[in-house]
């Protein structure tokens, strides 16, 4: 064998021997369809770990599933009392606020990393980043972000999950995530994370989507792809069911 044959396989079995570990990932489904009996739906993330060689290593790393749906601008609104009425006040509007986030994970989230990394992979409810474009001044805007933040919470549309995430063997992974019924309909990613020693070892995504179907999405096609047909059919129902309740009100007295 040449030198340089040598020097290539070499060059080769060191480059195999220091393969970088793999997220292999699943979803239990692509699309998750709503129509009038939708009351939720519940994901399943799931997946394994390939490590160089098939060597597991001596400690578990950890998980970390981030999901999240469409981003829109959002504007929140302070109330004030003035005169007895509750009027809009201050504002501040987010140009990139998704309208589903969850993230579970296999322990606390502060555990999993320290602030930069978190910040960077957007792990956590407390590290999206919401893109304030208002001239408000950092206090004012933080204070309006976690009002935002804390509404979506209590609304089910954001949630932390730590301790969610399952590892069997050190290689088998899987995580539920839970969508509310008052999920957005849109494309969606879930994004895995693998944590070691406070460090990303891989990452990897898989996208789905959540959209109407049936009479839903009959009307959501003709209200944003055929609005004036559809205004004018709103019209037409409204007044021909006017005119069939003050039928029905003249008969019955």
């Amino acid at each position: 064998m040449s030198g340089r044959a040598l020097a290539a396989l070499i060059l080769w079995l060191a480059l195999a021997g220091a393969a970088p570990v793999r997220l292999i990932t699943q979803l239990s489904t692509a699309r998750i369809d709503i129509n009038t009996s939708f009351r939720g739906a519940e994901l399943l993330v799931f997946g394994a770990i390939q490590y160089p060689r098939g060597q597991t290593p001596d400690r578990t790393p950890d998980i970390a599933v981030v999901v999240r749906g469409p981003a829109a601008p959002v504007t929140v609104r302070r109330k004030v009392r003035i005169a007895g009425l509750w009027l809009n006040g201050a504002a501040v509007r987010f140009e990139s606020v998704p309208g589903f986030y969850a993230v579970a994970a296999t322990r606390p989230i502060t555990d999993l990393a320290d602030e930069r990394i978190t910040a960077i992979y957007e792990i956590g409810t407390r590290n999206l980043q919401l893109s304030p474009a208002s001239s408000a001044d950092d206090a004012t805007t933080r204070a309006f972000e976690a009002g935002l933040i804390s509404q979506r919470l209590r609304a089910g549309l954001f949630a932390e999950r730590p301790g969610s995430v399952q590892i069997t063997r050190d290689v088998l992974y899987s995580a539920r995530i839970a969508l509310p019924a008052a999920v957005p309909v849109g494309d969606y990613a879930a994004e895995i994370h693998l944590i070691d020693s406070g460090r990303v070892l891989a990452s990897t995504s898989a996208p789905f989507s959540i959209g109407k179907s049936g009479f839903e999405r009959w009307v959501y096609v003709m209200a944003h792809e055929h609005s004036i047909a559809y205004g004018l059919s709103a019209i037409i129902a409204a007044v021909l069911a006017g005119g069939l309740a003050a039928v029905v009100t003249r008969r019955s007295w």
